[in-house]
């Protein structure tokens, strides 16, 4: 298959090219039955690959392990050998205490969890085609009906579900699931990495409490995790899954095709360029998919792509928000050949098995290398040659990109950072363990050495009652209605049509008043609408059908106030500093812009109530001695604090394992707690998620870069590659390259 019409085109700036590799096949495991062996065979697999072999005699014989291959690696198959051995042919490789168990009939069942539903699914689709007919494999989701909750409770030997499924339904009532608990061999964590941050801290306590209710119920399952290639991987795994030991696999066994990675400067504009290419593909035969960043921008894209198509019924649009209907039947277009070009979001990121997808457009770099190439692995999933081109946005790491390609090896993958430990999430699931079953101090091989502290707290708070060492849930209701794996706060809003009462999708609470306040523009599979109310009390916002050429854009304004320092050192000529913060934000209007030049068009104030936030900052600070020095009016010193801090924000993620929206900042002339001019860098969710702390440990290498894109953008007064910002709260209005770059070389040396 030939690209040569993309790599000719004057926007590709710098190539490299994977060349094709053979396999390193394994011999079928001895423990594996003939006849499921002749099954798998059938379905095309002529034997494992190396690294398959590899991990599923490490989980038949009872070891917790984590495979950490590039995607499209084939990681499932290893996986599925030992659940398919031991819940098809009823063999595994440790001794079952049946004496423990509270299981009397012989069975063994297997848990599979994937943080999308689309994933689960499609998992579930493999599974059933490699074993035999009649395997009881089932998905269990927000989308099943009752009965396909019951089949999978009483009959089924391997369930398909998400962390929040586990969450909400099977752990509280884990009674009902006795069966299938008592006889749990094994665990299956897939696509382990996206469990980063609060939303991981979360996965991995909810892990925990699936462990200790199956022990509970007579079971020592164990641990499978699949992820993307990452650095740290045993460390990482342990702290998910509660453990000390996980074994890694790492080295990649399986054959791959010829792979050509582009960059590309964008000569029109990011959202134009995307779009030409994606249809442009797409009218050639080549099945491809256009990642970006934000479910408007897939939305634009798509409508744009379909614009320029020759078929424009063959491109369409997927992001989160789709309703259960739409998802499948998006992604049986993918799989038949139907659809021939997409724009998602990362919301196709994640594992699921698109057959046939020759080329992946990532449409500005996704804020971290992993999902980089997390992303750039769906194409050429079958062996064929693949195209990856990473168009650049117009922000500092895109550009700080351009100018350094090598940075996208994958041996530059970040380490993956979890925070099991977070006291806010750890409080909140043990309260839930205690009504699952009472807590004591045996629970510490669980939940770790602060469970008793933290449960004396709970009862303090007359969350929990304190028994004689067993600490009971005190209220009538469910405690796991009062957590939400996915933030810390309410539970979702419903976007609703006012005159038809459908439901469009759903958005986060925290998210609601930057996205569907009243007057903003909400894109729908390429429809329009415009947000009539925002009523948070009913969780749900009233839309109306509308084709306006603009698009909306919120403004806030935010307040920083230091709470605990944590952590401070050097830092050239000042200090740099970590800990706690509270957040105090506000959205006061929004602004409309062209959907096509992204012009202003005006801006409109509103009134929305202030909400407030605890979670962790990165600061520093600008010695008295130099803001003497230099004489700056405070306006002039703000101006700059704001630009560095824009760059800064920017490049972080080259640094630490976040995007640009995971992570916000804050710069004053003077800030009340610092008395000295201050830029923070804060994390964006309640409790914080590590990337700020990781910031602190990086801090000169960070900044450094940072200095260095301010210096050599070659803009004058600053730019979007420097220090204009897609996400700040004011318009970026008052902002001063110049006199960021020397005050940040002055702050370090």
């Amino acid at each position: 298959m030939s690209f040569e019409w993309v790599l000719g085109c004057d926007e590709v700036v710098a190539t490299t090219v994977r060349d094709a590799r053979a396999g390193v096949a394994a011999g079928w495991p001895e423990w594996l039955a003939a006849e499921s062996v002749q099954r798998i065979a059938a379905a095309g697999i002529t034997a494992p690959w190396s690294h398959q072999g590899e991990f599923a005699e490490l989980l038949f014989g009872g070891k917790h392990a984590i495979i950490s291959t590039p995607t499209g690696s084939g990681k499932s198959l290893g996986y599925l050998l030992p659940i398919i051995a031991a819940t098809v042919d009823q063999t595994v490789g440790v001794t079952v205490d049946s004496v423990r168990s509270r299981v009397t009939a012989p069975r063994h069942t297997a848990l599979y969890l994937a943080p999308t539903k689309a994933l689960a699914h499609d998992q579930a689709r493999a599974a059933a085609a490699l074993g035999p007919t009649g395997w009881r494999v089932a998905t269990l989701d927000g989308d099943s009906d009752a009965a396909e909750r019951r089949f999978a409770r009483e009959h089924a030997s391997f369930i398909l579900t998400n962390p929040d499924m586990l969450h909400f339904s099977v752990l509280p009532n884990h009674e009902r699931w006795a069966s299938f608990l008592g006889s749990l061999r094994y665990i299956v964590v897939d696509e382990a990495h996206r469990y980063q941050g609060v939303f991981g801290a979360h996965v991995a306590q909810v892990i925990r409490r699936l462990r200790r209710v199956a022990s509970l119920h007579g079971a020592d399952p164990v641990v499978a995790l699949s992820s993307a290639t990452m650095p740290n991987a045993d460390e990482f795994a342990g702290a998910l899954i509660g453990e000390d030991a996980v074994r890694v696999v790492s080295q990649d066994g399986s054959p791959a095709g010829r792979r050509t990675v582009a960059l590309w400067r964008p000569s029109v504009s990011l959202r134009t360029d995307t779009a030409r290419l994606l249809a442009g593909l797409s009218d050639t035969g080549v099945q491809t998919i256009a990642f970006v960043a934000s479910r408007q921008g897939a939305e634009l894209v798509s409508v744009a792509a379909q614009e320029r198509a020759v078929e424009p019924r063959r491109i369409a649009s997927y992001r989160g928000g789709y309703l259960a209907a739409d998802r499948r039947a998006l992604e049986a277009a993918l799989h038949s050949g139907d659809l021939c070009g997409l724009a998602s979001t990362n919301a196709l990121e994640l594992g699921v098995d698109i057959a046939g997808m020759d080329a992946v457009l990532v449409s500005g770099f996704p804020g971290r290398i992993a999902s980089f190439w997390q992303q750039a692995g769906r194409a050429g999933r079958r062996g064929q040659d693949a195209l990856v081109v990473l168009l650049a946005s117009e922000n500092p790491l895109d550009a700080y990109l351009l100018e350094h390609p090598e940075l996208l090896g994958e041996s530059s993958i970040e380490r993956a950072i979890l925070h099991p430990e977070n006291a806010r999430v750890l409080g909140l699931h043990l309260a839930a363990a205690a009504q699952e079953s009472p807590l004591t101090s045996a629970d510490e091989c669980w939940f770790g050495p602060a469970t008793t502290a933290t449960a004396c707290a709970l009862v303090e708070q007359g969350v929990l009652r304190d028994r004689r060492g067993r600490y009971y849930w005190t209220r009538p209701d469910r405690a796991v209605d009062f957590i939400n794996l996915r933030s810390m706060g309410q539970r979702p809003l419903d976007i609703i049509e006012h005159e038809t009462g459908r439901v469009l999708g759903v958005v986060d609470a925290v998210a609601a008043d930057r996205t569907v306040h009243p007057g903003a523009v909400y894109l729908h599979q390429g429809e329009s609408f415009l947000v009539e109310a925002l009523d948070a009390e009913e969780n749900q916002a009233l839309v109306v059908a509308s084709r306006p050429h603009y698009y909306t854009q919120a403004q806030s304004i935010f307040d920083i106030q230091i709470l605990a320092e944590a952590g401070r050192k050097p830092l050239g000529g000042t200090k740099i500093c970590h800990g706690q913060v509270r957040l105090d934000t506000q959205v006061l209007g929004y602004l409309r812009r062209d959907e096509v030049t992204h012009d202003v068009w005006d801006s409109t104030p509103m009134e929305m109530s202030a909400r407030r936030m605890g979670t962790q900052a990165v600061w520093w600070t600008v010695p008295a001695h130099l803001v003497r020095r230099l004489g700056w009016p405070d306006a002039r010193t703000g101006a700059a604090l704001h630009a560095m801090e824009h760059t800064a924000i920017g490049l972080l993620p080259a640094f630490a394992p976040c995007d640009r929206w995971d992570i916000g900042g804050v710069s004053t002339a003077l800030h009340p707690d610092t008395g000295l001019p201050t830029v923070f860098v804060h994390d964006g969710l309640e409790g914080g998620a590590g990337f700020a702390a990781r910031g602190f440990e990086v801090a000169d290498g960070w900044l450094r870069a940072t200095l260095e894109r301010l210096v050599r953008c070659s803009c004058a007064d600053g730019c979007p590659s420097c220090v204009v910002s897609p996400k700040c709260g004011n318009a970026n209005q008052v902002l001063s390259k110049p006199d960021a770059a020397e005050l940040l070389a002055l702050l370090l040396d």
